[in-house]
C-alpha cells in the first residue's frame, strides 16, 4: 500500500471513528436525559464577572435590554427574611439580559445575580444581623467566556466616571445547570424530604427548603429566567460542589447544549452571531430577555420598531438533520451552512449551531412551517432538514404566517 492510499484510509478511518463517536454520544445524551430525571452540568463555556460600586444598577440600567432595577428593591419586612446563617428563604431571582450594538444587533448575553446581603446573614457571634453592611453594592454575571476579555473591554468603555467596578471571578466562581425530564414536577414539591420536617410538627420550614437549595456561602439555584423547561441555573464558589448535585447525576455540558437544541434556545456569542444576529429573531423578546418599557438603552430604537411593527419574519428554530430514509445523519453539517429548499431553489435560512443530528436555525417562518420535507443543506443534497416548534412559542408568532401552517 503506497503512501496516499495509506492516508486516504486512516483518513476515512477516522472520519468513521468521529461519526460513530457522535452517535453514539447523541443517543447516550437522549437516553440519558429522557430517562435519568434530573441532572447538572458545570458550564465551562461560562465565566463570572462581578460589577461593584454604588452607580452599578445606573450603570448597567443605561446599556442592557432588561430592566435591572429589580435587583435593587427591598426585600420587604418578612420573617422569613430573619438574619439566619444558612440560605435567605427570599431572594432576588436573577435577570437575564443583553448589551447590544447602537445599531441594535446583538453583542453578548448576560444572566446577573444578587449575591446575600449583610443584612439577611447572622454575624459571627450568631446573635444578630451581619454590622459589615458598608460593603459596596455588588452584582454577578455569567457571561460567554469566549468573549470574556472583550466583553470587559466594552464594559469598561461604557464606564467613563461612574462609580462601577468591573472584574473578573471566574477563578472563584463556576456557573451550574440543572435539568432534565422531571425536573419542575420534583422541584415543586420539597426536594430534599428531610428539609420539609425540621420545622414544628414536621411542619414546611422554608428556610430549611431554601437552604436545602443553597451552599453555606449563601449561593443557591434559581429557576432559569428564560423558561422554566430549563430547569435551575446559579453561580457556586468554585472550590464546592453545588447542592443537590450528586456524583452519578452530574453530565457533561454537551448534554445542556441538547437540552436547548431541542427546545430552540440559543445562548453566548457563537450561538448568537455578535455583531450580526437581530435580538428579535433569536427570540430573546420570549425568553423574558427585553423590557418594552424600561426607556432608553444601547441599540433600544430598533428593537422598539420591530415590536411596535409586529411582524418578525424569521426566527431561531430547532432543526434535525435526516438522510433521504429519515435516518438521523451526524457531524454532517456545520455552522454556516446554508438552508435551501429544494423545490424552488430560495435560502430558506442558516444553520447557526450544529450538535451531532441537532442543531438551530435562523429560517424564514414561510418556508419553515410550510411543513415539507423539502428544505436540505445547499451542496449536500443528501442532508435533509427537519424544523420543528418548541411547545413553549406563543401563537401569535404564527397568527401573521396563518394559523393553518405547522412545523413538521
Amino acid at each position: 500500500m503506497n503512501r496516499v492510499t495509506l492516508s486516504k484510509s486512516i483518513a476515512q478511518l477516522c472520519r468513521g471513528i468521529h461519526h460513530n463517536t457522535w452517535r453514539r454520544f447523541c443517543n447516550r445524551c437522549e437516553a440519558q436525559l429522557e430517562s435519568a430525571g434530573a441532572v447538572g452540568s458545570l458550564l465551562k463555556s461560562r465565566s463570572v464577572i462581578r460589577f461593584r460600586g454604588p452607580d452599578t444598577l445606573k450603570f448597567l440600567q443605561g446599556l442592557l435590554t432588561n430592566d435591572v432595577r429589580r435587583l435593587g428593591e427591598p426585600i420587604g419586612d418578612r420573617t422569613e427574611n430573619l438574619p439566619t446563617p444558612n440560605v435567605p428563604a427570599t431572594s432576588v431571582p436573577p435577570i437575564y439580559a443583553a448589551l447590544l450594538t447602537p445599531q441594535g444587533r446583538f453583542l453578548y448575553d448576560l444572566f446577573l445575580y444578587k449575591p446575600p446581603t449583610c443584612d439577611t446573614k447572622l454575624d459571627d457571634t450568631g446573635t444578630g444581623p451581619d454590622s459589615h453592611s458598608d460593603k459596596p453594592f455588588r452584582l454577578f454575571a455569567d457571561v460567554d467566556a469566549s468573549v470574556l476579555d472583550e466583553l470587559l473591554q466594552t464594559f469598561n468603555k461604557f464606564r467613563l466616571r461612574s462609580k462601577v467596578e468591573i472584574d473578573d471571578v471566574s477563578s472563584d466562581f463556576s456557573c451550574w445547570q440543572r435539568y432534565g425530564a422531571g425536573i419542575l414536577e420534583k422541584s415543586s414539591e420539597v426536594e430534599e424530604p428531610e428539609a420539609a420536617s425540621v420545622g414544628w410538627g414536621a411542619g414546611l420550614d422554608s428556610t430549611a427548603m431554601s437552604s436545602s437549595h443553597g451552599s453555606d456561602g449563601g449561593w443557591q439555584w434559581f429557576k432559569d429566567p428564560r423558561l422554566a423547561c430549563l430547569g435551575f441555573r446559579g453561580i457556586f464558589p468554585s472550590n464546592i460542589t453545588p447542592p443537590l448535585i450528586e456524583a452519578d447525576k452530574e453530565t457533561d455540558e454537551r448534554n445542556f447544549l441538547l437540552w436547548r437544541l431541542e427546545k430552540g434556545i440559543a445562548e453566548g456569542s457563537t450561538e448568537i452571531p455578535k455583531g450580526e444576529a437581530v435580538p428579535l429573531e433569536y427570540n430573546l423578546a420570549g425568553l423574558n430577555a427585553i423590557s418594552f418599557d424600561k426607556g432608553c438603552y444601547v441599540g433600544q430604537e430598533l428593537i422598539a420598531r420591530t415590536h411596535h411593527r409586529g411582524v418578525i419574519r424569521k426566527r431561531i428554530v430547532p432543526l434535525r438533520f435526516l438522510d433521504n430514509d429519515g435516518k438521523e445523519l451526524v457531524s454532517k453539517v456545520i455552522p454556516g451552512s446554508e438552508v435551501i429548499n429544494t423545490e424552488s431553489g430560495k435560502k430558506a435560512g442558516t444553520v447557526t449551531t450544529a450538535l451531532g443530528c441537532r442543531g438551530l436555525g435562523l429560517l424564514r417562518l414561510d418556508e419553515a412551517l410550510k411543513g415539507s420535507s423539502a428544505l436540505s443543506i445547499k451542496g449536500q443534497d443528501d442532508v435533509k432538514v427537519v424544523p420543528s416548534r418548541p411547545d413553549w412559542w406563543p401563537s401569535e408568532w404564527l397568527q401573521d404566517h396563518g394559523q393553518h401552517a405547522a412545523f413538521a
